[in-house]
């Protein structure tokens, strides 16, 4: 398979080295990245609005006039009339779904359990009070992402939401955009992007309070102002370039496993996507099928994945066993994962490491993108070893309630006295000793 349209691995012939280099991203340095970001951060910081304009212009080649930052009722308006009614329909319908999902994912207020006679805890969860949402324009434009973190915020039920989007040449925002704002129920945007994006939602300008957190994929630019703007505010999932891993069975056809693996393929140079199977058949009917696939796809998506399959973050792997299949998806612990079988369930309890996984012949990524439920907001980089999607719980805060009566406090006082005592602290144990008996027992 020397002269493949992709690039090929079979895993039985590598060596550890080898190996490890298929697990790993595009990953961009961002040293050079973070040097770019500073100052544009610290001219957000102390010119506000000026510097945003002005980094509009100059960055994004974008005309955003004096007092018009923020997307205004008329630009709403002409959004409904120019988007396609039948884009419309599936905003809203993918929507609701993402709605219901997140709605049945949302925790209790609060529950409180008896821990010992007359001694209570429990949990209590509050919504954050502020968050930006970013949603990018980079390779193309992206509803879908308004959806996937303006759904869940509003769920939780935070009060002080905004979208910070990049603007067009016109000085605009993208028209999907500003429809899936409104139909998930968001009602600010800003015209701003990048790092000064970033450093706008840290620090706040004339136009755009300070938010506490932000959440959204961005370009290299904004995950480095993300870095640098960390102590100021929550900065959200890990999330790099896209990546996908295509498990594919031997109940498959290798041409439909093709056909999704090219999902991920097409996003974009840095993003990484791979087909792992076991069977040789799959891989080569996979193989064999591309050129078909890239015959019906636009000509820069077809480069964007040729660049990627070629490369070294792509192609497919092929595994001796489907054990082995199983522990090369657990290692790599995939963005988005399919389990592309006619029996998915079989596969399910052996993947433990990834962050969204689809199961089926007829649930490809393309579902879970945009109208599915689940968020398409995900770990990347192998963060899905720790992190989970983005989630309602992503825009709430906990807190841990305790209450105990006077009928259970000698019982805990006895056992957080001896403890206190042997860490050596004295207050802590003054506090559960018989002082606090002698102050309570005062007559007021």
């Amino acid at each position: 398979m020397s002269s493949t349209p992709c690039s090929f691995h079979d895993l039985a012939t590598l060596d550890a080295a080898a190996r490890a280099r298929l697990l790993r991203r595009s990953e961009t340095n961002l040293s050079s990245f973070v040097e770019t970001v500073r100052p544009i951060i610290e001219a957000v910081k102390s010119e506000g609005d000026a510097a945003l304009l002005r980094f509009a212009r100059d960055l994004d080649g974008a005309n955003v006039a004096p007092g018009a930052l923020q997307a205004g009722e008329a630009e709403f308006d002409a959004a409904f009339k120019s988007v396609e009614p039948e884009v419309i329909e599936a905003i809203r319908f993918g929507i609701d779904n993402i709605r219901r999902f997140h709605e049945e994912q949302k925790p209790e207020p609060m529950w409180f359990k008896e821990m010992r006679p007359s001694a209570f805890a429990g949990d209590r969860w509050t919504p954050i009070q502020s968050a930006a949402l970013y949603v990018p324009r980079g390779k193309g434009a992206f509803p879908s992402v308004t959806m996937m973190t303006s759904v869940p915020a509003v769920v939780a039920g935070v009060p002080d939401l905004c979208i910070l989007t990049p603007p067009t040449a016109d000085g605009s925002v993208d028209a999907a955009t500003l429809v899936a704002a409104r139909l998930a129920g968001v009602e600010t945007v800003y015209k701003v992007g990048g790092a000064q994006a970033v450093a706008a939602a840290a620090y706040g300008t004339e136009t755009i309070r300070p938010k506490i957190k932000i959440v959204g994929p961005g370009s290299p630019f904004v995950v480095a102002a993300k870095s640098l703007l960390s102590g100021v505010l929550d900065t959200g999932l890990p999330a790099g370039p896209s990546e996908a891993m295509i498990f594919a069975d031997e109940t498959v056809d290798g041409a439909l496993a093709a056909l999704d693996l090219l999902i991920e393929a097409e996003h974009g140079p840095d993003s990484s996507a791979y087909l792992v199977t076991h069977d040789r058949r799959v891989a080569e009917e996979a193989l064999a099928a591309l050129p078909g696939h890239w015959a019906r796809m636009s000509e820069q998506r077809t480069a964007f994945s040729r660049t990627v399959l070629t490369g070294p973050y792509g192609g497919i792997v092929l595994t001796p066993s489907l054990e082995d299949s199983y522990r090369f998806v657990n290692d790599y612990a995939p963005e988005h994962l399919e389990l592309l079988s006619t029996e998915p369930f079989r596969h399910l309890g052996r993947i433990t490491e990834a962050a969204e996984i689809l199961m089926g012949p007829h649930t490809p990524v393309t579902l879970g993108n945009f109208v599915l439920g689940p968020n398409a907001v995900l770990p990347t980089s192998r963060w899905a070893r720790t992190c989970g999607p983005l989630s309602v719980t992503d825009f709430l805060k906990r807190s841990s309630i305790g209450y105990v009566t006077s009928t259970g406090y000698p019982e805990l006082a006895l056992h957080a006295r001896r403890l206190a005592r042997y860490e050596g602290f004295s207050s802590h144990e003054n506090a559960v000793s018989e002082m606090r008996d002698a102050i309570l027992s005062k007559p007021r």
